[in-house]
């Protein structure tokens, strides 16, 4: 019988790559076998999907295949969707089979939160796949199509964008962006297109810098965007949305960026969960089994102000170093290494050229931001593939 402790690794998103790469730079030829589960052959890169969900990026540019990025000798990886996870038993049940582990890495990503929001689920979309970004994409266009046949329907050309955070944010740029030449396209007067952006929160981008978001609402709303900002979404229908003041705005497109929650998979396997999310110990492990660590939109880490920090994509890169450090840290029987989160700042493009950020306590806004922005994407290309992912991936 084995003796070699087994690694399972579930979820390809940002914190499950990064705990793969390291774990394969750091373990030895047979000091543990490591898999790698994801339901799909591809890592996508969630922080670029506004751009194809609006129509002006391919949706190929935000994806890497994962075969591309592990070495297959010292990573096991299983293309399988989990289906259940048994902490007691220390097995993972996959729709076509089950991994038994010594160890489980729990970076499933998160589901989008509606809050209870009647006909959300049913009626709105929500930028959170590869797959969920081209539907909007074409969603979009064919709005655009169906206008030039019922000229009438001003709602086909009404779009609603639930939610003022990053991602809806950073979609409302591109969208803005992408208007004018499917109008040019369509042959379509560009004055009856509408775009909405409501949020429940006394402001846009909740918790950023009060200054920077003044300039990006200027910005967009000098883009065509209406803001309602304090106002919340009552209820979404087959015809648009119902605000809390009672205003119907008819619309064929309803998207929907206004929260997200941990994995129902956590809730189920019996972890102590909040919306899905687990509150882990300052080594990223659940307070009920130590050797399960749970990484990404499934943890829940409190900062120093008592609050959670919010799922972000930098958080869940820290977390998997970490984690891999703190994994190998456990096979050899050497003590582990704290969690701390190194918060190096935050960038939204509000569009082509146009962004805001707050990089190493700077503020920053328009092209210096927008150029920031690049920066930082390419700086991620590099740490998980190096030269040659940037150079096939990256945008200059």
């Amino acid at each position: 019988m084995s003796t070699v402790p087994r690694i399972v690794i579930l979820g390809a998103g940002y914190g499950g790559v990064l705990t793969a790469l390291r774990l394969q730079k750091e373990l030895n030829y047979n000091e543990a076998n490591v898999t790698l589960v994801n339901k799909h052959d591809y890592h996508y890169i969630t922080t670029h999907l506004h751009m194809p969900a609006a129509g002006t990026d391919d949706p190929e540019n935000a994806r890497v295949s994962i075969s591309k990025l592990i070495d297959e000798f010292k990573i096991d990886f299983v293309k399988s969707t989990v289906v259940q996870i048994k902490p007691q038993e220390r097995k993972v049940i996959l729709e076509d089979g089950t991994l038994s582990y010594d160890y489980l890495v729990i970076g499933l990503g998160g589901e989008s939160e509606t809050f209870g929001i009647p006909g959300l689920q049913e009626y709105a979309l929500n930028i959170r796949s590869i797959n969920s970004v081209r539907l909007i994409r074409e969603h979009i266009e064919y709005q655009f199509a169906k206008f030039k046949r019922e000229p009438e329907r001003k709602d086909y050309l009404t779009f609603v964008v639930g939610g003022a955070g990053f991602t809806g944010i950073e979609f409302i740029g591109e969208l803005a962006d992408r208007i004018p030449k499917l109008c040019k396209e369509f042959d379509v007067d560009p004055s009856l297109v509408k775009i909405y952006n409501i949020e429940a929160a006394p402001t846009a981008l909740p918790g950023f810098d009060p200054e920077l978001v003044e300039y990006a609402m200027q910005v967009l709303t000098n883009k065509g965007v209406t803001f309602k900002i304090a106002t919340a979404i009552k209820e979404c229908t087959p015809d648009g949305v119902v605000l809390a003041d009672g205003e119907t705005i008819r619309s064929s497109t309803v998207v929907w960026t206004g929260g997200i929650r941990g994995n129902r998979l956590v809730e189920q396997a019996g972890f102590e969960a909040m919306r899905g999310r687990v509150k882990v110990d300052e080594f990223l492990r659940t307070t009920q089994f130590e050797n399960v660590y749970i990484i990404g939109d499934c943890s829940l880490i409190i900062n120093d102000q008592g609050r959670p920090y919010p799922p972000t994509a930098q958080i869940a890169m820290q977390q998997g170093v970490t984690c891999a450090y703190n994994l190998v840290a456990s096979i050899r029987n050497q003590p582990l290494r704290e969690f701390k989160f190194d918060n190096k700042g935050v960038v939204a493009s509000l569009g082509k050229g146009e962004a805001i950020g707050i990089v190493f306590g700077k503020k920053l806004k328009g092209g210096m931001a927008a150029l920031m922005k690049k920066l930082i994407d390419l700086r991620y290309l590099y740490i998980i593939g190096g030269i040659p992912l940037v150079l096939r991936k990256g945008k200059f």
